[in-house]
């Protein structure tokens, strides 16, 4: 089965989790760190899950699946292992063309979640299409090892350059030939070794500008310990 990597924009949209246990948990803290608007469906909740009820991170409905459920939500995630319910929830999102990830049960998904790294705006997603959940964990620890915070540090740096760039109104060839010539250097790497001076050195040349180069300054500011 071939599914097509996408990236959802979910701040605000209704998200349904099904189920209150470890694995819900997990599916939650992912989908309130895109700030979508989250429900659990379930008769209990566990520890994790009832303290952010308790905080209003998330609406709780206690009681167990009844169809209609999925009525007006954009993505539902199943995190039971009720076969007769995963069935039943499969039913109704294939007939309200409603996006569907059964937690470990890829027969039911017409969404994939993968693992992902997060480090600000930067994401890192893979997927084994659900043949090997333990494999994609796996290329995440390693990635997670490889992609520090210094990259949240040099994604703030690249967008903002970005807007600087684009306000001068050049042709977008000359555009696209300075982001290309601004990404060749190891920023993530100076960044790392705090090495701002050739941050700078490398964004005089190949941006330039007083304001160029004081947005650098914001960012090794903001990302100073």
């Amino acid at each position: 089965m071939g599914f097509f990597p996408v990236c959802l924009q979910l701040a605000g949209r209704h998200c349904l989790v099904i189920g209150g246990g470890e694995v819900a948990a997990r599916k939650v803290e992912g989908l309130l760190a895109c700030q979508a608007a989250v429900t659990v469906l379930s008769p209990q909740l566990s520890a994790e899950l009832a303290r952010l009820h308790q905080q209003g991170e998330l609406a709780w409905l206690a009681r167990a699946y009844r169809e209609g459920d999925l009525a007006g939500a954009f993505l539902v995630i199943a995190a039971t292992d009720d076969e007769a319910v995963q069935a039943r929830i499969h039913a109704e999102a294939e007939a309200g063309n409603i996006l569907l990830n059964v937690a470990d049960v890829p027969k039911w998904c017409n969404v994939i979640l993968p693992a992902v790294v997060r480090r600000g705006d930067l994401s890192v997603a893979i997927s084994t299409g659900g043949a090997s959940p333990a494999l994609a964990r796996k290329l995440r620890r390693e990635l997670e090892q490889r992609f520090g915070p210094e990259y949240d540090a040099l994604l703030q740096l690249l967008a903002g350059l970005r807007c600087q760039v684009l306000a001068e109104g050049c042709d977008h060839r000359e555009n696209r030939t300075r982001f290309h010539r601004l990404v060749e250097a190891d920023l993530a790497g100076w960044i790392k070794d705090g090495r701002w001076d050739l941050v700078r050195e490398h964004v005089r040349a190949t941006v330039g500008g007083a304001d160029a180069l004081a947005w650098v300054e914001t960012i090794r500011e903001r990302f100073s310990v």
